[in-house]
């Protein structure tokens, strides 16, 4: 951001300042959770586990049921909601490669505008984070060899019926936020926005698989297991594995997920998932309850969302990186003052929309370029605010590990289209999700109309053709640097990352097939 515009901004805020002494501008907490299924907050979904805060903004706040991350893996995710625009415009091709450390997000402008800002726990959207594993996979992934790069998904029960803090980090980071919102209830005079992000309900390290490991565990105890109700968990009905999509079988082999699993392990697996999610619930509810201790609840918008879901076994698959709804449908939840309660929001919105909406909560003027639209007009019981049509679709974008081609997905009316740019012959998929929740029924050729249709209007949005090239000369040239920087420690480093148990096989032939990719011969 240039000085000129950090001037103008500053004095607008010293302007804005008058109006918060008046307690005009409400506070804002937002909690971000990783790996958190949307649909687990509205019904039917809702039943399978207790998650009583999660119903309590529910009750007195509003629920977007159709809410969408706009790229579903962790960094590039909220790349999308600290910036306000899609992935392919700020280049947050993959976990390591995200926003610059000097882009303005929105916590930026409040802070501009007046706002005392606090930010505690997992914020992940610069580039330079996660494993070398992690952004290897990543640049490989049109190298022609499956390896599985994760381990296989297990269930971990651990403590007993006392074992509430199961995971430590989260626990730690939520007193951190509670004693902080303690310490602004005893100066109430300037707003304030508070954000906190939280790890679970994603999966644990795998400790077992080594140092490279990545995360595969679900781990809870049965305290947390007892919130959950086992009779109600369902099987995921799978496709064969002849009938799959490639990039999904892909995604299905890298996981470790294409061995035969029964169905104990999968209740299993779904449960303890689950059950994460019910201990994540009780650490927005410490939130929410040292708000309502200290009187600031009254006037404070508390925002509740996730970077992505979590597929739980769904599709032959866990984790994320799949447009599938277990993966790319995020909760979002809205509460605070002069906005409707018991609201269930239909209209289709995504991450993007949130920097938007925060600066409409704050009063202060919207920024040029954001991808997202505000939706304080959704919310807000005041008849005043500007109508202004929203676009009738979201859009979400891959180009991280774990499959293979860069994928695009428009969500508009019933309509899921999936389609791909990578110099590949992958067919586009089409899902009815009104006939087909399961997204089991590939109706693209059937539909030649709507895909038509589809792929016009996200051709308007973005050059997929183009976005996928650009991800192309990066992921060449990014591993080559890297590959150079490494000099002679290069054939060990690549042998022993997290797909190090099926590289060993035959080491020398997966080395020609990275050389073939790189060179075109070998």
């Amino acid at each position: 951001m240039n000085t000129v515009t950090l001037a103008l901004i500053f004095l607008f805020g010293f302007f804005l300042q008058g109006f918060c002494q008046n307690g005009t501008r409400p506070n804002i907490v937002m909690v971000m959770s990783d790996a958190f299924d949307g649909r687990l907050t509205f019904d039917p979904g809702s039943k399978v586990v207790q998650l009583p805060y999660i119903n309590y903004l529910r009750e007195l706040g509003s629920t977007f049921l159709s809410a969408y991350t706009n790229s579903p893996i962790c960094c590039p995710s909220r790349a999308a909601m600290w910036s306000g625009q899609f992935v392919h415009l700020t280049h947050s091709w993959n976990n390591y490669k995200c926003l610059d450390r000097n882009v303005t997000t929105w916590m930026d402008l409040l802070e501009a505008n007046g706002y005392l800002t606090k930010m505690i726990g997992k914020l992940d959207y610069t580039s330079g984070s996660h494993s070398v594993s992690n952004r290897v996979e990543a640049w490989t992934r049109d190298v022609q060899f499956l390896l599985r790069q994760e381990g296989r998904p297990v269930a971990q029960l651990v403590g007993n019926m006392s074992t509430v803090r199961v995971m430590k980090k989260d626990w730690k980071n939520t007193g951190k936020a509670a004693q902080w919102l303690r310490q602004r209830a005893a100066s109430p005079h300037q707003p304030f926005a508070l954000y906190v992000g939280l790890n679970l309900p994603h999966p644990y390290k795998t400790v077992s698989l080594g140092p490279t490991a990545g995360g595969s565990t679900f781990q809870t105890s049965p305290y947390w297991l007892k919130k959950v109700s086992h009779d109600i968990i369902s099987v995921p009905k799978w496709l064969p594995v002849s009938a799959m999509h490639p990039v999904d079988y892909y995604s299905t082999y890298t996981k470790n997920c294409s061995g035969v699993f029964t169905e104990d392990e999968i209740k299993n697996i779904r449960a303890f998932y689950y059950a994460m999610c019910a201990e994540a619930d009780a650490m927005l509810g410490q939130i929410i309850s040292a708000l309502r201790e200290t009187g600031l609840l009254n006037n404070t918008v508390v925002i509740f969302t996730a970077d992505h879901g979590e597929l739980a076994m769904e599709h032959r698959q866990f984790y994320k990186m799949s447009m599938f709804e277990g993966s790319s449908h995020v909760p979002l939840l809205v509460m605070g003052p002069g906005l409707m309660s018991g609201l269930q929001v239909s209209q289709l919105v995504s991450l993007v929309d949130l920097y938007p909406t925060v600066l409409d909560l704050a009063g202060i003027p919207a920024v040029l370029n954001l991808s997202g639209h505000s939706l304080l007009p959704l919310l807000s019981k005041s008849t005043g605010l500007s109508k202004t049509t929203r676009p009738d679709w979201v859009l979400s974008e891959y180009h991280g590990c774990n499959a293979n081609a860069s994928t695009y997905m428009l969500r508009s009316g019933q309509w899921k289209y999936i389609t791909y740019a990578d110099g590949l012959s992958v067919c586009p998929q089409l899902f009815d999700l009104k006939q087909d929740k399961d997204e089991l029924h590939n109706v693209a050729l059937r539909f030649p109309d709507v895909q038509a249709q589809l792929d016009k209007k996200l051709r308007s949005i973005v050059d997929y053709s183009e976005v996928s090239t650009a991800v192309h000369l990066y992921n060449k040239k990014t591993f080559g640097d890297w590959r150079d920087s490494l000099g002679r420690n290069y054939t060990m480093v690549i042998a022993n990352l997290r797909w190090h148990v099926d590289w060993q096989r035959d080491a020398i032939a997966n080395e020609r097939a990275i050389d073939k990719w790189l060179y075109g011969s070998v």
